[in-house]
């Protein structure tokens, strides 16, 4: 978790045929767990040459990850962030970049089924140094990151596995770093939730909920204020 940042300059180099395997092998793997469809796309490219507002923001742009599901499908949105998440730290561990996209990109350009949404994407591939752009970008979106008593209530001390849980929230993504999930440990009760006013909220949600699970050992419940049952 420590080593993944948001990376928005690739190489020119594509993944290798075994980088992409290992990939394939892995969504396939969360996809069984989870019943979203999450697919990769060797070249989704032309997803970010046309629109205006991802224009400078990336760069090199090749292999994409379509993070949808059926639309029908319960927690959608927050199973995308949960089991994309456990995606986005497995391919950090390959030595490849990633970045969440939510919204600077051409979905027109991306085929999905009808029966199905496009939540998002994940962006993968090659990295070197973090560019000056990039740098600028983090600048700008890394706010002060929140203290661990900004984002937990608790009528009581923490006991530790809940202080390492919340460590690993600390070190979870969120949309412009607004950082909303909120957990709160009450009668020995351990839930999380969010306000859920931004398209990218409940992503988040699993996001952080994924987190907490490496840092504590446990499991959540999916849905907004779901508990944590420790292991």
């Amino acid at each position: 978790m420590e080593n993944r940042i948001s990376r928005r300059k690739f190489e020119k180099e594509p993944v290798t045929d075994q980088e992409k395997g290992k990939i394939i092998f892995l969504i396939n793997e969360l996809n069984e767990a989870s019943d979203l469809a999450i697919e990769f796309l060797e070249d989704g490219s032309n997803a970010f040459q046309k629109l205006r507002k991802s224009y400078g923001l990336f760069t090199n742009v090749r292999s994409v990850i379509l993070m949808k599901g059926k639309k029908d499908l319960k927690d959608l949105k927050e199973k995308v962030g949960y089991y994309g998440e456990d995606l986005v730290l497995a391919i950090t561990d390959l030595g490849l970049g990633t970045c969440w996209v939510g919204g600077t990109f051409d979905k027109d350009e991306l085929i999905v089924d009808d029966s199905e949404e496009l939540v998002c994407v994940i962006l993968v591939g090659k990295v070197a140094a973090p560019s000056l752009t990039e740098k600028m970008i983090r600048l700008a979106t890394h706010r002060k990151i929140k203290s661990m008593e900004e984002r937990i209530i608790s009528d009581q001390p923490l006991p530790q596995w809940v202080q390492n849980g919340m460590k690993a929230v600390l070190l979870a993504p969120s949309a412009k770093n607004t950082q909303k999930a909120m957990f709160k440990y009450e009668s020995n009760i351990l839930s999380a939730r969010i306000v859920d006013d931004y398209s990218m909220d409940l992503i988040d949600l699993g996001i952080a909920k994924k987190h907490f699970e490496i840092g504590a050992g446990g499991k959540f419940e999916f849905g907004n204020s779901g508990v944590f049952h420790l292991s």
